[in-house]
């Protein structure tokens, strides 16, 4: 009988501090590019340098013998996540850093909402009110009536929804085919869904955003791959926690490099925010059943 992998709980906040530094590493990338290319066309030109990662998926992809049913779910979530992936970009070159990191922990809020009313989850007395101090962190982050919210904000709600959904999609496909698959398909198809936004916006890229944006794919890539790392070395319950250090992380990079004013708020509705996805995190875990992504899953 096979026995249970062994929890290394050190290994896996390890790898998890390392997923965070390569996605604020994406962050700090986007942030120093600025907004002169076109959000569409950055992340176009990001995704084609993704593509590069997938030649070892290629066989995976040819074995697959996907259904109709399957190819319509891919085209789906591919729509889906490229949307997401625009107001992603658009967002980061207008509102701070801490901004951005902390409305993108609401995409795993949108999850367990999302997989409540479209894959049949159970929502309990405890997650619906984790649900709403989810969402009352989003409040004390943007504190409407009380400042001005600029089109980065609502592209970044937005986003982190869209994000949501598309994630919803990949757990009904890993379910079915395998996750390398998954992976692969959503790059092939993102990329494709980016091409009739950015083409019509085109500019010419210069090198200097050409050489940054193959790092932010390369980082994002990393990213990805030492998050699988820490998901095999611990669960879900020890890992989703350490995402808050990309919050501390993000506050002080907007500070330090690009002069962006340290907001209190902004904190501690993250902490609202990310304490609410760590409480729904621990009770899937208690009842063996998890929906929730780390936060980072639904990024890019």
């Amino acid at each position: 009988m096979a026995t249970a992998r062994p929890s290394r709980p050190v290994s896996g906040i390890f790898w998890m501090v390392v997923t965070g530094l390569c996605f604020i590493c994406v962050t700090a990338l986007v942030k120093t590019m600025g907004p002169r290319l076109p959000a569409a066309e950055a992340a176009f030109i990001r995704y084609g340098f993704g593509l590069v990662f997938l030649l070892p998926a290629a066989r995976a992809l040819i074995d697959a013998h996907l259904t109709r049913r399957q190819w319509s779910l891919f085209t789906l979530r591919g729509g889906m996540h490229a949307m997401g992936v625009i107001l992603w970009f658009y967002a980061m070159t207008r509102i701070s850093i801490a901004e951005v990191t902390a409305m993108n922990y609401m995409a795993p809020i949108y999850v367990t909402i999302g997989a409540a009313i479209f894959l049949g989850e159970s929502l309990a007395l405890r997650r619906i009110i984790a649900v709403v101090l989810g969402l009352v962190g989003a409040v004390i982050i943007l504190r409407p009536g009380f400042r001005e919210l600029a089109n980065g904000h609502f592209a970044m709600l937005i986003a982190a929804v869209v994000f949501g959904g598309a994630y919803l999609l990949a757990k009904v496909l890993a379910d079915e085919v395998k996750p390398s698959v998954v992976v692969a398909m959503m790059s092939v198809f993102v990329t494709l869904f980016l091409a009739p936004f950015a083409l019509p916006v085109w500019i010419a890229p210069t090198w200097t955003e050409i050489g940054i944006l193959a790092l932010v794919a390369c980082f994002a890539t990393a990213g990805h791959y030492t998050m699988t790392l820490a998901f095999a070395a611990a669960p879900l319950t020890v890992t989703q926690p350490v995402t808050f250090l990309q919050l501390v992380w993000a506050t002080a990079l907007g500070a330090a490099v690009f002069s962006e004013p340290v907001d209190i708020w902004v904190i501690l509705g993250g902490f609202v925010i990310l304490g609410s996805v760590t409480f729904i995190t621990w009770r899937e875990a208690m009842l063996n059943r998890q929906v929730t992504p780390a936060t980072p899953m639904t990024k890019l």
